[in-house]
């Protein structure tokens, strides 16, 4: 009787001994999904979540409460709240913190389905590209704190030349006052005037 109970104490070490190494494992391998969880990753998951409004404070210094409209390869949309219609376009480098409600922030770190190939590839370059094409109305605010408004003429590898023009106006040669030559380095974000989407 007493080996029996001996026996019976071994199988419960073991089996708590398994169980503490299953844990001590699947917290390392959480460890690591974690540490190749990147901020894309954790804005699409906030993307799908639906009407899941944050505060994003941006490299110029603006703070805007937001819904993420969609995400791109290194930029994300942001449908503001308050203000003026359109979308804003920010780098993913011009964002400097998101603030979220607790459960929100929990849902954004948790496994999820991965983001598309095809928004991988719609780079800040691209989606400015885009705005070329259609000749749209922005506004570019810029990480020093200024904004240009106008027309984007031309968008290259890393760099936008824009047409200076009233905010509003049609981006006629007599409403041009200027041109720039802007890196995306020094954009923190650009709004898109009257676009309900662009990502």
């Amino acid at each position: 009787m007493r080996w029996d109970r001996l026996f019976d104490d071994l199988e419960v070490q073991l089996v708590s001994e398994w169980e503490a190494e299953r844990a001590a494992l699947d917290t390392e391998a959480e460890r690591l999904r974690l540490s190749q969880l990147s901020l894309r990753d954790r804005l699409s998951r906030l993307a799908t979540a639906g009407a899941a409004t944050a505060v994003f404070e941006l490299s110029d210094g603006t703070v805007l409460r937001a819904r993420v409209g969609g995400i791109g390869g290194d930029c994300v949309a942001l449908a503001p709240e308050e203000g003026r219609s359109g979308v804003i376009l920010v780098p993913l480098s011009g964002v400097v913190s998101v603030a979220l409600p607790h459960r929100e922030l929990v849902h954004t770190a948790r496994p999820g389905e991965a983001p598309s190939l095809l928004s991988a590839r719609l780079t800040f370059g691209y989606v400015l590209r885009d705005l070329v094409r259609r000749r749209v109305g922005v506004s570019v605010r810029l990480t020093v704190g200024r904004s240009l408004t106008g027309t984007i003429d031309r968008a290259g590898a890393d760099h936008l030349d824009l047409a200076l023009h009233d905010a509003g106006a049609a981006r006629r040669t007599d409403a041009v006052t200027g041109y720039r030559v802007v890196p995306f380095a020094a954009i923190s974000w650009v709004r898109v005037d009257g676009a309900s989407a662009v990502l």
